[in-house]
């Protein structure tokens, strides 16, 4: 055979064997799934036992987010969490913490909705007394350690219970809390 009619037959071989081969999947309905179309708002990634550390400019912890469990949905970049407990750290009081049921962090990490109960707290330390809130639906902003929901609040620093309408709370240096509506407190007196 001369090398010519041996390329030929080589390319022979290849169109057989790709003919075969297409045969075979339309065959086999694998080339169907090619098609299947993935719902627009789906998530990308998920993450069991989540946690998420932010550091000042000096390298030390300014808050930590912590979550039973994590999903990222690509089309918008949101991060839904279940269970999301936040930490902000300051240097003259204990941490504050904050509690829900669920949350949504957007994609740029800036604005923490927390949804259904919140609860957030302070232990007590020396001159700082301890403080529960509890409310619902905050809004937080965690780069700059700042929340507020416009439901009703109540905070309780034993003996006082304090109920108002709408709140801001600033966990950093310097704290700030304020009752916007409707205020109402019962203070025990020594």
């Amino acid at each position: 055979m001369t090398r010519l009619n041996e390329q030929h037959y080589n390319y022979l071989y290849l169109v057989i064997l790709a003919a075969m081969s297409w045969g075979l999947v339309k065959m086999t309905g694998l080339d169907g799934l090619g098609g299947i179309s993935v719902p627009a708002h789906s998530p990308d990634y998920f993450s069991k036992a989540y946690t998420k550390w932010d550091m000042n400019e000096q390298g030390v912890l300014k808050s930590k987010l912590l979550a039973d469990e994590m999903i990222h949905y690509n089309d918008d970049g949101t991060t839904h969490l279940n269970n999301p407990e936040m930490f902000f750290y300051n240097e003259l009081t204990p941490p504050w913490v904050v509690k829900a049921e669920t949350g949504i962090l957007s994609a740029d990490g800036k604005d923490l909705s927390l949804n259904g109960k919140v609860f957030v707290s302070r232990a007590s330390a020396k001159g700082v007394r301890e403080l529960k809130i509890n409310t619902s639906n905050l809004k937080v902003k965690p780069d700059i350690s700042y929340a507020e929901t416009e439901t009703a609040a109540e905070l309780i620093s034993a003996p006082n219970r304090t109920t108002g309408l709408g709140m801001k709370l600033t966990f950093a240096q310097p704290i700030h809390l304020e009752l916007l509506s409707n205020v109402k407190g019962h203070y025990e007196t020594k």
